[in-house]
């Protein structure tokens, strides 16, 4: 991984060097220690509050802040930037407890100036699945009374293609790349390190977007749906050279990822509801789904796989096989993909799930 990939969320040597400081400093306020539930801790705070109950990770944004921790763990991650042990916050059925000397370290640092750096998308890789060799999912559909066939590849591609020149009109400044142009078949590794390859500038990030089509041995099979990589599977997104301490390196990896995660879900769940405003009336939403699929597992970035609708299907293999059609869809991944980059952008690179 690259330097300046590490330098997109500022973090790795300031938390390096901190740690061992800190862990003697820690728990020396004698602040009274009432549990409090963090939903109504956050709302007297003004903050956002997003809690995944299967990793236990816990993020709280406001004003430009980010704080990062996890249920049943001291350590607290303040903007990227400083470590600090305290009270381990604590999941029941009810949500997650903290102590109030814990709100209180919440509302002192909330009420500080935010970091004076903001983080920007500068890349968006578009992945085209499939190609040359390797057709996809084939469906056939009957057009003007002529049954045709319809490869996934040839599908995708369009719509890549498509999106690539939307998003290529409104950023200039943004690097919009995609990972096959025409009917070539790059691996599922070559996909990989073009992504994890992408030169970045300082306090940038990178998104990756793979399109596909889908296919079910029941013909009845219909809808659209938009994957990201599921918080079990753990991925390694910080290499190990790139920090000095082998202690913290688990810790910064494991915050990264949950960064990743939370960002990835905000992406497809923008894709989403766009695609629904797109083709819904046409094509039934089957949501937003957690899976380990290879580019996305092993893209060193937030990443997820859209799915435009089942070949197999010969109704929507039709529409699949329409230029207008495919034109909305590329128009829904477009929207999806800038609502996004408003948020992120304007929330200076820190992004919780409402």
């Amino acid at each position: 991984m690259t330097e300046t990939r590490i330098n997109q969320r500022d973090k790795i040597l300031a938390v390096a060097y901190t740690l061992l400081a800190i862990m003697s400093l820690l728990h020396a306020a004698d602040i009274p220690t009432k549990p409090v539930r963090l939903a109504e801790a956050a709302a007297r705070l003004e903050a956002s509050l997003f809690w995944d109950p299967l990793t236990g990770a816990v993020t709280l944004s406001k004003n430009g802040h980010l704080v990062n921790f996890r249920a049943g763990e001291e350590l607290v991650l303040f903007d990227y930037r400083e470590l600090a042990l305290l009270d381990a916050p604590i999941a029941d059925a009810g949500g997650i407890l903290v102590t109030t000397a814990f709100e209180a370290r919440l509302e002192a640092f909330f009420n500080t100036l935010p970091p004076p750096v903001s983080y920007r998308v500068g890349a968006i890789l578009i992945d085209p699945g499939h190609g040359g060799k390797d057709p996809g999912a084939i469906g056939k559909t009957t057009i003007n009374g002529k049954m045709v066939t319809v490869a996934e590849k040839d599908v995708v591609l369009k719509v890549a293609k498509d999106v690539y020149e939307r998003l290529s009109l409104v950023y200039p400044d943004k690097q919009i790349l995609l990972t096959r142009t025409n009917d070539t078949y790059p691996s599922l590794e070559d996909r990989v390190e073009m992504a994890n390859s992408v030169k970045l500038d300082a306090h940038e990030a990178i998104l990756y977007i793979s399109i596909h089509a889908n296919s079910a041995f029941n013909k009845s099979s219909t809808g659209f749906e938009v994957w990201y990589l599921s918080p079990d599977y753990r991925r390694t997104v910080i290499d190990k050279g790139d920090s000095q301490s082998s202690d913290i390196l688990p810790i910064l990896n494991s915050m990264m990822e949950e960064e990743f995660t939370t960002e990835s879900i905000l992406i497809a769940k923008s894709i989403m509801e766009e695609l629904d405003k797109k083709i819904g009336k046409q094509s039934p939403n089957r949501g937003i789904k957690e899976e380990s699929w290879f580019v996305v597992r092993n893209a060193k970035m937030p990443s997820v796989l859209v799915e435009l609708g089942f070949v197999s299907n010969p109704g929507e293999a039709g529409l699949l096989a329409d230029d207008g059609y495919l034109q909305k869809c590329a128009a829904g991944i477009y929207n999806g993909l800038t609502v996004f980059i408003s948020h992120f952008e304007g929330s200076r690179g820190f992004t919780t799930i409402q």
